[in-house]
């Protein structure tokens, strides 16, 4: 399961790249919220994938001898609340962008 998400990150990467390096605005902003997502998944498998319990403590007060990391499932939850705020600002300056006559592509702003 690992090897799989770890091919499908790095197609992610690579698909996210690809878009970024055209010169269009939404193949940009589709780049940014791809990458986000691969850097999503990323972080999910660095922290390695396992069927453990949660760690409380259960009705005696005893933690439990083995639980699942919860710092990459807190990363990814940030990651995600980040990638949302940048995407926002990305379509708002996209929109912006685009209700200005004669600006189709990133070269376009250097005039």
């Amino acid at each position: 399961m690992e090897f799989l998400l770890s091919i499908l990150t790095g197609l992610l990467f690579a698909a996210g790249v690809y878009l970024l390096l055209h010169r269009d605005f939404a193949k940009l902003v589709m780049g940014i919220v791809i990458i986000g997502n691969a850097t999503a998944i990323f972080i999910f498998v660095a922290g390695r994938i396992v069927r453990k319990s949660a760690p409380f403590l259960d009705e005696q007060g005893v933690a439990p001898d083995t639980f699942a990391d919860p710092v990459p499932q807190a990363l990814i939850l940030t990651a995600l609340v980040i990638g949302f705020g940048i995407q926002a600002f990305a379509l708002l300056l996209f929109k912006k962008v685009y209700d200005i006559p004669d600006i189709e592509e990133v070269d376009d702003l250097k005039k």
